[in-house]
């Protein structure tokens, strides 16, 4: 079994969780990379993430989660975690997990509409371009094309997106992240990321690091980003999970002030999959940002 062979410890006496593929074309092996990536940081102090069983096209075997109460103490650790996961860093804006080289092919266009991630040739140079291309008009269009956006709301979200490519919001990554791209030597540009940090995929539990992470779309981006997903829904304990983050590796100053425009993406997703209840919010951000 995979996991085995890379040295995880699971109780083989307990059925693995299975997750199958959804959708046509769609290519478990991809959120595999995604688990194995994220859990690389693991051995420096990166929170811990589902280990992969087992993986092909069709579905997913991933270890058990066996969740626990939420506590403070647990989330201090998840804070810490995340902190640490972050920065084990990734080589360019948008970069996919190790492992996605077989999808780069047909699936690209599929995976694509699901993880934000670029080719390193045509990845974009700083977060702004990144978020405004891969992120915002991305959603803002599947919107637009489902009759969800009107031509007007479309407009608006295209000048943020024009500020955006300007780096008009670009800001430092915290300490750590920019720890280690400084001392790479050039090899990492930007965080590693999670990708979907909502509530239900921080899963609390007994593990050395409180928590387990589940079903990532991970690729290299803004740390803030994962943190504002986090606080899009909420979460218990919420702020001993941030104060943790940002006494083992400080946010940039403005950090809460940016934490809405890191939720306009997943915002303008969810007027995708829901509409209407969640135009409103979207759109309060985009004028808040114009």
């Amino acid at each position: 079994m995979e996991a085995q062979r890379r040295g995880q410890s699971l109780n083989l006496h307990e059925a693995p969780f299975v997750k199958r593929a959804s959708a046509a074309g769609e290519d478990m092996r991809c959120e595999a990379s995604a688990l194995r990536w994220l859990g690389e940081a693991t051995a420096d102090g990166g929170i811990h993430v589902a280990a992969v069983i087992d993986a092909d096209r069709a579905q997913l075997q991933e270890e058990r989660v066996h969740q626990a109460p939420p506590s403070p103490e647990r989330a201090r650790l998840i804070g810490r975690g995340l902190a640490r996961m972050h920065a084990a860093g990734a080589p360019w804006w948008g970069c996919p997990p190790d492992g996605w080289g077989f999808v780069w092919g047909d699936a690209y266009v599929l995976q694509q509409s699901r993880v934000p991630v670029a080719r390193r040739e045509e990845a974009p140079d700083t977060w702004g371009a990144f978020y405004a291309e891969y992120r915002v008009r991305a959603f803002a269009r599947q919107a637009r094309d489902e009759g969800e956006l009107d031509a007007a709301q479309v407009r608006l979200v295209e000048r943020l997106c024009a500020r955006l490519e300007r780096s008009d919001f670009d800001a430092p990554q915290p300490a750590l992240v920019e720890q280690r791209i400084a001392s790479s030597g050039g090899t990492l540009v930007c965080a590693r990321l999670h990708g979907d940090l909502w509530a239900g995929n921080v899963l609390y539990d007994d593990s050395a690091t409180g928590a387990t992470l589940i079903d990532p779309l991970a690729h290299g981006g803004h740390a803030e980003t994962d943190l504002a997903m986090l606080q899009l829904f909420g979460y218990p304990y919420l702020d001993e999970v941030l104060a943790a983050y940002n006494e083992v590796s400080p946010l940039a100053d403005g950090w809460r002030d940016r934490v809405s425009l890191h939720q306009l993406a997943p915002l303008l997703h969810h007027v995708v999959l829901y509409g209407s209840p969640y135009i409103g919010a979207a759109m309060r951000v985009v004028r808040r940002f114009v």
